[in-house]
């Protein structure tokens, strides 16, 4: 049994699986040559006109241009660029209705034509077979080349990386109604036609090299055997005409009888198929350097005047064209874009010609059926019958008016190639293609948004990969640089200053923890703590307090005698007599003050060692009932101290008032004479000179009352702050019993002797300031009588 590849050398035909036989209505351009269309006014060039992305300015407005200059260049994915189809400058670059059946806007540039026909430099290559596959691809997508049948594929994507190609196919059917646009190419430039095949076998190098062409256009293929005598490498298949067996996958079944699977491309199954249109261009742009810039358009219809096959530039409105043809429009006249069963209608004619136009019908009222209402399908199976691709049309229908576009996609509704012979043959008018272009629009919008946020999740992954590796790849220098400056200060002898420092925070740090957990664990002892020093503090400030007391006790007993002193002079009584109650034996009040003096002397001793922080009493501190007690017992002899320190000066100072006056009788007689002096004055003078007495008096006693309060003062803020410590001021009422019982210690006790001496000092000095009080109220009696 022979092998499919030699029954496909052998020239066997594969019938078409479904598909119509409409009118051609070729007849009124079929066989005519091919015209030049004169230059527009303005070509309006899309920057977008194939599949894929549109490329990125190179110009702007007011730029002048060459014709074959590049206008944009190719981005990623499927990119191409456009060219200056004339020389001339550039307008304007905004958006305009572009060549689509939902005739929506795009981005365009405006072109307005010199007339000059001016060039950019071209290169001509004339032996492209001694160039590599890569360079001829990249020539290929710098000249712009998409697919002219209809799909405006990328012609280099379908061209590059190929191997182990079985088939290339060149599809030269031209199967639909009206469109004569390839056949005349194929009459005029066979040649042409079969150097472009030269250059894609040069790139894929096929096994086999077969032309699919219909039995309705024997000139072309005339043309083509002709240009095929001598070539044994390339196979032309003639096969009957029927609509669309020019359709890619429909073509590589008759010519070859393999089939595409559902969703795959012919490249899956080895075989490579291109238009006669797009191998032309390819011829161009290799050989002669000429991207593509123009093509064939068939402008035929009833309404046209002139039907005639032109070579249009890109960016051509449709309206120029129509009027190089004598386009007559009559009522409701319709401009179709492309053939009567794959094209649409436009909605203006200022639609510019792009690279995937090859016709403009115009046809006259009566031409073509009308579009009748859309009826209810009547489940007739016409549509699956005429379906080329064996899909269900009905079924598809219905998924895609109720908006399931999972389950179109299951009925394979991506496999339409929207050939229209379904709506053909419908009896219900029902616009089937419409419906799966909408369709088919919304899953590709679906799938576009899927893929950008896979995108963007891919980009944020890589990003958070990205940051993590910079952290690590500065963590790592960070800890090389550590080591480096460790290795080069222990090299030079020097020291870690910062080292050091975080060291010795940390030990601080750790010193305090250790701190605050002791004191968690032993809170009776930190109590303990905290109360025995404010104790000993405290004793001691009662101990001033009470010496500050005495003090102030004995400046009040020297004031008084003062003014009974001042007070007899002045009323002219005798001066008063010491107490009676004082005692008799001055020998016995002498050495009784001597022994307190004593005694306080001891005891400031005490008070100052007590005051010094020493190693002794911090180990003191630890026992609580040993401190207590200690505290307690100083306390109350710094108490008994006190109170027998004021009570010997009290008794020094009214000893010594007495032996001033018991052994200084002068001063007696002075102030006997002084009495008998002033009881004798009557005159003014004597009034003048007891109210300057008076005066004198009363300024002494003021300035004994101030030293006073500023002694009151301290004792009164000695008092606060024992008031601020009841737990003191209790143990100190508790241990007030102790002064009688404890002669002994009030000798010994080291904190009782310093508040003692302090008090007899303090008693020294109110005996000082009492004489000196007391000598003030002298030259205040003996100065009148000097005025006198």
């Amino acid at each position: 049994m022979e092998s499919l590849f030699e029954q496909v050398a052998q020239g066997r035909i594969w019938p078409l699986q479904g598909g119509v036989h409409p009118p051609a209505c070729k007849e009124n351009t079929s066989g005519l040559p091919i015209i030049p269309m004169p230059l527009p006014e303005v070509l309006v060039l899309p920057l977008k006109q194939h599949i894929g992305e549109g490329g990125k300015l190179l110009v702007s407005a007011g730029d002048k241009v060459l014709k074959g200059q590049p206008l944009t260049e190719p981005v990623k994915g499927l990119s191409l660029p456009i060219h200056a189809p004339t020389s001339g400058t550039v307008i304007k670059i905004e958006a305009h209705p572009v060549a689509h059946p939902s005739a929506l806007s795009e981005p365009c540039l405006f072109l307005a034509p010199d007339g000059q026909e001016q060039w950019v430099e071209r290169k001509p290559m004339a032996h492209f077979c001694a160039e590599t596959p890569e360079y001829l691809v990249s020539k290929i997508k710098q000249a712009g080349i998409s697919g002219l049948g209809g799909a405006g594929f990328p012609a280099y994507i379908k061209s590059s990386s190929l191997r182990n190609i079985n088939y290339l196919i060149v599809n030269a059917t031209e199967c639909e109604s009206y469109i004569t646009a390839d056949e005349s190419l194929i009459r005029r430039s066979a040649e042409n036609i079969i150097q472009g095949i030269d250059v894609i076998a040069n790139i894929v190098n096929p096994n086999m090299i077969l032309i699919g062409i219909e039995d309705d256009k024997p000139e072309a293929i005339k043309a083509l055997e002709q240009a095929l005598e001598h070539r044994h490498d390339i196979h032309l298949r003639v096969f009957p005409a029927k609509y669309p067996s020019g359709g890619e996958k429909q073509l590589i079944k008759i010519l070859t009888g393999e089939e595409v699977p559902s969703g795959g491309y012919p490249v899956d199954v080895g075989i490579l198929v291109h238009n006669v249109g797009t191998l032309y261009a390819v011829y161009k742009a290799v050989v002669e350097d000429e991207p593509l810039i123009s093509r064939i358009v068939t402008v035929t219809g009833e309404a046209i005047e002139h039907p005639q096959n032109l070579e249009v530039l890109l960016g051509t409105p449709v309206e120029a064209i129509l009027s190089h043809c004598g386009f007559n429009p009559g009522k409701e006249q319709r401009v179709i874009m492309g053939g009567p069963m794959m094209g649409f209608t436009l909605p203006h004619t200022q639609i510019p010609v792009v690279k995937i136009t090859n016709c403009v019908l115009a046809p006259a009222k009566g031409e073509l059926p009308e579009p009748q209402d859309e009826m209810d399908c009547i489940r007739c199976g016409a549509c699956a019958d005429a379906c080329p691709v064996s899909l269900l049309p009905q079924q598809m229908l219905w998924y895609a008016k109720a908006k399931d576009l999972a389950k179109t996609q299951e009925y394979n509704i991506k496999d339409c190639i929207e050939c229209g012979a379904c709506a053909y043959v419908c009896p219900s008018e029902i616009p089937l293609v419409q419906y799966y272009r909408v369709a088919k629009a919304e899953i590709r919008t679906q799938e576009q948004e899927k893929r950008q946020a896979e995108h963007a999740k891919q980009r944020f992954e890589a990003r958070q990969a990205r940051l993590a590796r910079e952290a690590e790849q500065r963590a790592e220098k960070q800890r090389i640089a550590a080591e480096k400056r460790k290795k080069a200060m222990a090299s030079s002898g020097a020291s870690n200053a910062v080292a050091d420092a975080l060291a010795r925070v940390k030990a601080k740090k750790a010193q305090q923890a250790a701190e605050q957990a002791n004191t968690a664990m032993e809170p009776s002892a930190q109590a303990t703590k905290e109360e025995a020093k404010p104790l000993t503090g405290a004793a001691a400030a009662v101990a001033k307090a009470k010496a500050r007391k005495a003090a102030q006790a004995a400046q009040q007993t020297t004031d008084q005698v003062t003014e009974q002193t001042t007070s007899d002079e002045v009323t002219g009584k005798e001066p008063s007599k010491a107490p009676q109650e004082a005692p008799a034996d001055d020998k016995k009040a002498a050495i009784a003050a001597a022994v307190a003096k004593a005694k306080a002397r001891k005891a400031a001793q005490g008070a100052e060692q007590t005051h010094k922080p020493t190693a002794q009493t911090d180990e003191a501190k630890g026992p609580e009932i040993q401190s207590d007690k200690k505290a307690a017992i100083a306390a109350a002899v710094a108490k008994a101290k006190a109170r027998k320190a004021a009570q010997q000066t009290e008794q020094t100072a009214v000893s010594d008032s007495q032996v001033l006056s018991d052994e200084d009788p002068s001063q007696q007689r002075d102030l006997s004479d002084t009495h008998k002096t002033q009881g004798a004055l009557t005159s003014s003078t004597d009034k003048k000179a007891a109210i300057a007495k008076a005066v004198a008096k009363a300024k002494a006693r003021k300035a004994a009352q101030e030293q006073t309060a500023t002694f009151a003062s301290s004792i009164s803020d000695t008092q606060e702050l024992t008031d601020e410590d009841k737990p003191q001021r209790s143990e100190l009422s508790d241990t007030h019993n102790i002064e009688a019982d404890a002669p002994e210690i009030e000798e010994q006790s080291p904190l009782s002797a310093a508040d003692a001496k302090k008090a007899a000092i303090a008693a020294a000095v109110a005996k000082a300031k009492a004489r000196k009080l007391a000598k003030a109220a002298e030259q205040a009696n003996d100065e009148p009588d000097n005025q006198d």
